[in-house]
């Protein structure tokens, strides 16, 4: 099977499940953007009080609940068809429902997952759309490598802000860090409560970040590089049950190896 095939069919059913879970757990918090929920539309639409009349009223129409289940529907089929193929209809519609969505939550509703979700449906319209520029070849390998790019961006800018902090660096940011996570304050007796492990892990996440380019040696050491992320992305899960994260970051692996091998 040619690298750049399997690649993008990596990448389009990592895509799909990520987005299949998404939108499931939309569905399942309907409830509370419904007319009588926390998150109802008519408390958020004053944050489009200075738009005009007619985007107002298209955003009205989008948020009412039977058009918004609609709509998590009609995304949910297009997710689910990436299993079988992508193409520029459902990316298209993707990306613009992701939009919407992000719209109607101000902005984001899970931080990085969202915006690493943005930029893998980009890299798809890319594929797509570019197809009407340059060879399907050329178009496929300027999708993956915008994921790619955005990837190692994301992981060495986190990095780089964490060494250059003098608690990350002296371990005092770790401990502080994992009392927020979902299961309450580490207790007095964590392991990582020890100023010499909160130190180890500290400068251990710090330099594995910072040397992302270091997947260009190959695509074994990308994959090693991305079983680490893996393992790394399950650590967030576990200690903030942020599970989107371990999709999100997933679903660009695809890219990262295939580029190893290009370069």
């Amino acid at each position: 099977m040619p690298p750049l095939y399997l690649a993008l069919r990596s990448f389009e059913c990592l895509l799909a499940t990520s987005l299949l879970i998404q939108t499931l757990e939309f569905l399942r918090i309907r409830s509370v953007q419904n007319t009588d929920g926390l998150w109802r539309w008519d408390v958020q639409r004053g944050d489009i009080a200075h738009a005009s009349a007619t985007v107002r009223k298209a955003f009205d129409w989008l948020f009412s609940e039977q058009i918004h289940k609609a709509h998590l529907l009609l995304r949910l089929a297009a997710a689910a068809s990436l299993y079988i193929g992508s193409s520029i209809v459902s990316s298209t519609l993707l990306f613009l429902s992701t939009i919407a969505i992000l719209i109607r939550w101000r902005g984001a509703f899970n931080g990085g997952s969202d915006f690493m979700t943005i930029i893998a449906l980009t890299g798809l319209m890319i594929a797509h759309w570019g197809q009407f520029v340059v060879s399907p070849v050329l178009a496929w390998q300027a999708g993956l490598g915008y994921v790619c790019l955005q990837t190692m961006t994301s992981y060495f800018i986190s990095g780089a802000i964490k060494l250059f902090s003098r608690e990350w660096r002296n371990g005092i940011a770790l401990p502080y860090f994992l009392d927020g996570g979902i299961y309450g304050p580490l207790s007095a007796g964590s392991v990582f409560r020890k100023r010499s492990i909160a130190i180890a892990c500290s400068w251990g996440f710090m330099l594995w970040e910072c040397s992302v380019p270091i997947v260009f040696l190959g695509p074994m050491v990308a994959t090693v590089y991305c079983a680490i992320a893996l393992v790394f992305h399950l650590l967030v899960f576990a200690f903030f049950g942020l599970n989107r994260f371990v999709w999100a970051w997933v679903v660009s692996f695809p890219a990262l190896i295939y580029w190893a091998g290009w370069w």
